[in-house]
């Protein structure tokens, strides 16, 4: 495996790990590699200085991995705070919930949960707003 530093059109800066050098040049050649904050598949990489560090090395910061890096994954963890601190978690019985909400069955209130493909297009053809939140269903153990 090999991390690259890579750069877009546009001056974003990420690491993607790849399997191999000629891994990345294939992906590359078919455009399969693009930018983690923008899309864009006009990347290269960037200039990058090799790093040797061992296991008590101070440089290294601890959780790294669990910090936001880009000012948007910044603001997408912003907006998912935001979310979840003023919504309940209905779970598995989002789309239930939903229709009781707007059939005056249940209290009104800002939900979220998780919904079959099949329930979500039947809540919006009956008129049910609902909208996909920006992140995936991370689960921490």
């Amino acid at each position: 495996m090999i991390c690259y530093t890579l750069k877009c059109a546009d001056g974003h800066t990420f690491e993607s790990w790849f399997q191999s050098a000629d891994a990345f040049d294939a992906l590359h050649a078919r455009g399969r590699v693009t930018c983690s904050v923008c899309g864009t598949p006009a990347v290269e990489k960037a200039v990058m200085a090799p790093r040797i560090t061992g296991a008590r090395d101070p440089a290294v910061p601890k959780g790294a991995l669990s910090r936001p890096a880009s000012p948007a994954e910044q603001a997408l963890a912003a907006l998912r705070r935001k979310v979840e601190a003023h919504t309940e978690d209905v779970g598995e019985n989002f789309a239930a919930e939903a229709r009781a909400i707007h059939e005056g069955e249940a209290p009104e209130r800002a939900i979220r949960g998780a919904a079959k493909p099949e329930e979500a297009t039947s809540l919006i053809e009956d008129g049910i707003p609902v909208a996909p939140l920006p992140w995936g269903n991370q689960r921490t153990n």
